[in-house]
């Protein structure tokens, strides 16, 4: 447990197509949907980002410090990941993606990475992702202690397995367990 005297924290289950901040400051015209949305709570930011295009734990907070403490990748707070992607990876691809992997703005740290079931009790995902009867797909649970731009993806890319959907499952101690799309719980004072 992070001690930080009386700082509140929010757990949300991020929607698919919802931005990670409270107003969309995109082209004029372009109304897309927000945290604001859902979340009428004075005084809270993200602790870190979760793409639009992702789903999941998005924990908020209206401690300056805590939020750094989670979203600072200096901090290393481990992030885990469920991500539905093409094609069934083989060993020696978990193996690279485990290793690290060169991107294009450098090598990752070793991650960890497991083929796993179909999570249970999973929502479905609105738009739903392509489904191709010639192409399996697989789910790989990743254990992350960075936090690049869209890494996850680019990790799956590439070792050949194009990620289909992505939900961010846990951050630290933190777990979306419990929480429907949309909702959101306070976590009391840490």
């Amino acid at each position: 447990m992070i001690a930080l005297s009386s700082a509140m924290l929010i757990a949300f289950n991020k929607p698919f197509g919802v931005l990670s901040q409270f107003t969309d400051k995109g082209t004029a015209g372009t109304a897309r949907p927000t945290l604001s949305a859902y979340i009428a709570k004075p005084g809270v930011y993200p602790a870190g980002r979760l793409d639009k295009d992702s789903e999941g734990l998005l924990l908020l907070t209206d401690n300056g410090k805590l939020q750094a403490r989670i979203a600072d990748p200096k901090h290393k707070m481990e992030k885990v990941y469920w991500a539905q992607v093409e094609g069934e990876p083989d060993e020696a691809a978990l193996k690279v993606f485990r290793n690290g992997l060169e991107l294009n703005d450098g090598m990752t740290l070793p991650a960890g990475i497991a083929r796993i079931a179909p999570p249970k009790n999973m929502w479905e995902r609105d738009p739903p992702i392509r489904y191709r009867k010639s192409v399996p797909d697989a789910w790989l649970e990743i254990r992350l202690k960075e936090g690049r731009n869209r890494q996850v993806r680019r990790m799956t890319a590439a070792i050949g397995h194009p990620t289909l959907r992505l939900i961010r499952y846990q951050i630290g101690e933190w777990t979306l367990d419990g929480l429907k799309p949309g909702k959101w719980r306070e976590i009391g004072k840490v």
